[in-house]
């Protein structure tokens, strides 16, 4: 038998048979290949559902909210419908669920609000003692002044953005000014950061055999060109990027301070069932400076989380079905003991 990470979760045969879980996605249907707008996320929700049913539960998909305004007929609900075309709608599905009292997997309605709010995640990291990088943000509708550290390069983005759809650096004030009228525009908070160097460093964090929060290893993107920003495209897969070039942060010290950096963060937003958080580190100071925290992220096999699992010999089906046995676990549904399978 192979061996497994103690970590890991099974879960039992009989819970398995018995659970009836709703996979809740806009492609839950999809066929594998990519969608025309939304490109590799249709691969991805495919991948999710096939995944699901390899491990052995019994999955019914939906695609739509309306599939939650009654409760539907599952004992679990698999949520990746976090975009639905209108603001904070990552909070839709949970909220639904929660008034339905009917389990799901990510984290509650509220935290998903904070942790999707860019600048008030950079709040608590500072309450926290985590250093982050300057920002200031601007609500629609409200005051729009220049910050202190208003010179030089900065980034301006919406304050819920994901994938970095809407993402732009800038060179002045004046062109912030322009892309934020933009945002605005379109409805969106804006997010005005001070630019720093460009190498993202990704720690995971998932919920495990003991219910504790398990830190996989951090994992830092090595682009080509460390001061151009990833497109919305190249990480939808719209344009012909390749694989995300992502290495294991081999730095002892890094990879401590990183963790200790996390494990700051986790008493505000635990009990979660998977995220992903985020700092850009200067590798010519040490510097390492939070950026955001993103639950409910992405879970293709291809990605940050389940690249970092397979560092420790976790692959991708043991990862999921490790992260939905943590959640039904916490909330009550398994009736048999969680088995942790030994070497």
């Amino acid at each position: 038998m192979t061996a497994i990470h103690p970590r890991q979760v099974h879960i039992p045969a009989a819970d398995k048979a018995r659970l009836r879980i709703l996979f809740l996605a806009k492609h839950a249907g999809a066929d594998g290949r990519p969608d025309a707008q939304d490109g590799n996320h249709a691969i991805y929700h495919h991948e999710m559902r096939t995944t699901l049913e390899a491990i052995g539960l019994h999955v019914d998909v939906a695609n739509r909210y309306d599939a939650l305004f009654d409760r539907p007929d599952a004992d679990f609900v698999v949520t990746l419908l976090n975009r639905g075309s209108f603001q904070n709608s990552e909070m839709l599905a949970p909220l639904l669920l929660a008034r339905h009292d009917l389990p799901y997997l990510g984290a509650s309605p509220i935290v998903r609000g904070l942790s999707d709010d860019k600048y008030l995640s950079k709040m608590i990291a500072r309450a926290r003692g985590v250093p982050t990088m300057n920002a200031q943000l601007f609500r629609r509708g409200g005051l729009f002044e220049a910050p202190a550290f208003a010179t030089g390069q900065l980034v301006v983005k919406p304050n819920a953005s994901s994938a970095s759809w809407g993402v732009k650096t800038v060179d002045s004030w004046a062109l912030a000014q322009d892309h934020a009228d933009s945002l605005f525009a379109l409805g969106h908070d804006v997010l005005v950061e001070q630019w720093a160097p460009l190498l993202d460093v990704a720690v995971p964090v998932i919920g495990g055999s003991g219910g504790r929060p398990w830190i996989l290893p951090p994992m830092m993107y090595v682009p080509a060109d460390p001061h151009r920003e990833r497109s919305y495209a190249e990480k939808r897969g719209l344009v012909d990027a390749g694989d995300d070039p992502l290495i294991l942060v081999e730095d002892a010290e890094l990879r401590d301070r990183l963790e200790a950096m996390t494990q700051a963060l986790l008493p505000e937003l635990w009990p979660f069932d998977y995220g992903r958080f985020e700092f850009r580190y200067d590798p010519a100071s040490g510097q390492a400076l939070f950026m955001e925290v993103n639950l409910s992220c992405n879970l293709w096999s291809k990605k940050t989380i389940s690249r970092s699992a397979a560092s420790i010999g976790v692959d991708h089906g043991a990862l999921v079905e490790t992260i939905i046995g943590h959640s039904l676990a916490r909330q009550g549904l398994l009736r048999d003991a969680i088995v942790r399978v030994a070497a």
